[in-house]
């Protein structure tokens, strides 16, 4: 009897195993099994990843995803968004990515999958979006991190309104005086570059302080914003220090006001507005109206205290052709990375110099 109960249980375990990989197998539609074949990739495989948190993926599981999605979903919009849900759980670490093992000055890694801030989540997002594998992936999201593509810890986008917006405005577009009309509030930042890379990596360098000049949309009249935002579009969270005073000083950038916190346009079943952003202690989905009311809800402590605290945000249009706007600047060989050494990277094991990729 004992003999036969072994039988009888191992028969049940197989069972269950076979049920279990042919339930998962099921989850993928027709359309997306046909898509599968005709890349080549396992039903079975791309089924599970369909179910697993996008953190947990490792580069291979990656590649093969973003193959697969990229031929099942040519909406790009619904891309980022799907990516951006995929990743709600993520755990959040700031400060994560550096230049190593192109550069010493920043030891960390140049992407990471387990974990994100608020920029390394929107970065990554994006970049796989427009990615069809791990190579294009990783040379987009380097593409998106630096200026003009050049990898290196000066060349990076520290600053999100002063570098990031400026340097991927082939990605999106700055809508918020068209939003915000004449209820735009103006603020200023003296940008010392210079300054803030020999203080945080011992670097000199000779680049001139920026009197940057800009604008936002008071979270009091968010409302202005909801009927015009789209699912991918960009949002820059605009933050101040105000003294009891109720003179505005930001210290650290040196002005009125700075953005301290990115996130992704969303919206709900009910067509309310969402925000996915990387934020501690981990990526969630919060409606536009509930991330106010959490971040105003302690504001007279926060002024007493001096420390930022929430005043508006900035928003950025998802551009509709990204990729061909890159290409004029690019050329064919888009997106176009160069190492610091001023080699071209591809990612994919080949590098060129940069006169032989013209």
């Amino acid at each position: 009897m004992g003999y036969l109960r072994s039988l009888y249980c191992a028969s049940i375990f197989f069972v269950a195993v076979a049920f279990v990989a042919t339930s998962v197998a099921a989850t993928l539609s027709p359309a997306q099994t046909a898509v599968c074949k005709k890349l080549g990739l396992d039903t079975q495989q791309v089924a599970a990843l369909v179910d697993k948190p996008l953190y947990k993926f490792n580069e291979s599981e990656v590649d093969t995803y973003l193959k697969f999605l990229h031929a099942s979903e040519p909406d790009l919009r619904k891309r980022i968004v799907h990516l951006a849900r995929k990743n709600i759980g993520q755990p959040y670490e700031l400060y994560l990515l550096g230049e190593m093992p192109f550069e010493p000055y920043d030891p960390q890694p140049i992407y990471c999958l387990g974990k994100s801030d608020c920029l390394v989540f929107t970065e990554h997002t994006y970049a796989m979006a427009l990615s069809h594998n791990w190579p294009s992936f990783m040379k987009m999201l380097q593409r998106i991190r630096y200026r003009d593509g050049h990898l290196g810890v000066v060349t990076r986008n520290h600053y999100t309104e002063a570098d990031w917006d400026v340097s991927n405005s082939w990605l999106v577009e700055d809508i918020t005086k068209q939003i915000a009309g004449d209820k735009a509030v103006s603020f200023s930042e003296k940008i010392d570059r210079a300054k803030f890379l020999k203080n945080r990596y011992g670097l000199t360098v000779g680049i001139p302080v920026e009197n940057h000049v800009d604008e936002y949309l008071p979270y009091e009249q968010i409302d202005l914003a909801k009927s015009q935002l789209q699912d991918g579009d960009f949002v820059n969270v605009v933050r101040a220090t105000v003294k009891r005073n109720n003179s505005v000083q930001n210290e650290i950038f040196g002005g009125s006001a700075f953005v301290g916190h990115v996130g992704l346009i969303c919206h709900g079943a009910d067509g309310s507005v969402h925000m996915i952003h990387s934020t501690e202690p981990r990526v969630r989905e919060d409606t536009l109206d509930a991330y106010i009311a959490r971040s105003t809800k302690d504001l007279a402590a926060k002024d007493e205290a001096g420390k930022p605290r929430l005043v508006g945000f900035k928003f950025l249009r998802l551009r509709d052709q990204p990729f061909k706007n890159l290409q004029k600047i690019d050329g064919p060989d888009a997106p176009k990375v160069t190492l610091p050494n001023g080699v071209g990277a591809a990612f994919d094991g080949a590098i060129s110099k940069p006169e032989a990729r013209r």
